[in-house]
């Protein structure tokens, strides 16, 4: 068996939002996946307020990089479907997704179809439906990977606003230096596989946040540290 993770331990405090960098290929989708509890280590412990997480619950949220949505069924019908797999009342589940369209500013588009939806639109229902069930910890998975460069940064300023809002517990990886310490509180490194934690580094940058901030001296420092600490994976993997 091809180890992933080793020795990689951290907690993330309620509300707080957290990005992972690592080299491709390093283990970030596997970390995702496990917390999520689609799949059990084999070795290790997960804990979600104090009780193994080792199946998927309620309490957390998925976004993959893909909007993943059911093409026959409308947005509303997708933001819905997880409190139908639930059995809630039919009238309160619209109720809960159409204020999640609302949320990620998709008003109007209830009865639209993803393919009528572009990219962004997409990733903001994948978002709305894995906020609907209010989730203690929300999981994304390179959210914006697949999107252009602008759209990305019109997607990044969505998430910190929605975030506001919600104070959702989040962690999300990125290949996005820049992305990361825009949105985050903290901001965590790992190397190649066997994943190691390599770096935990504060984003003490005030808050709310805004695109300009990427020009302040702050920024770039951090930007310098957690630059250094992926050169130092690679270089750790070029020496084996």
């Amino acid at each position: 068996m091809l180890p992933v993770l080793a020795g990689l331990t951290f907690d993330v405090p309620a509300e707080q939002f957290v990005s992972v960098l690592g080299p491709s290929g390093c283990g970030k989708s596997t970390l995702l996946r496990l917390l999520a509890g689609l799949e059990k280590p084999v070795g290790g412990e997960i804990y979600l307020d104090g009780r193994p997480l080792d199946r998927p619950r309620r309490e957390v949220g998925l976004v993959f990089q893909q909007g993943t949505l059911m093409p026959w069924r409308t947005v509303l019908e997708n933001v819905r479907l997880p409190l139908d797999v639930l059995r809630m009342e039919r009238s309160e589940a619209e109720r809960r997704a159409a204020a999640m369209l609302s949320l990620v500013g998709l008003e109007g588009f209830d009865a639209s179809l993803p393919a009528d939806l572009s990219g962004g639109m997409v990733q903001r229902v994948a978002l709305a439906r894995a906020l609907v069930t209010e989730p203690q910890v929300l999981l994304l998975d390179e959210p914006f990977g697949a999107l252009d460069a602008l759209t990305r940064e019109r997607m990044g300023a969505e998430l910190l606003r929605i975030w506001g809002m919600s104070r959702t517990t989040v962690l999300m990886v990125t290949h996005s230096i820049s992305e990361a310490v825009l949105l985050s509180d903290r901001v965590l490194v790992i190397s190649r596989r066997p994943a190691r934690l390599l770096l935990d580094e504060s984003v003490p940058l005030p808050r709310p946040r805004e695109r300009e901030m990427v020009y302040v001296p702050a920024f770039a420092a951090l930007e310098r540290r957690i630059r250094a600490a992926l050169g130092e994976a690679d270089e750790r993997f070029q020496n084996g």
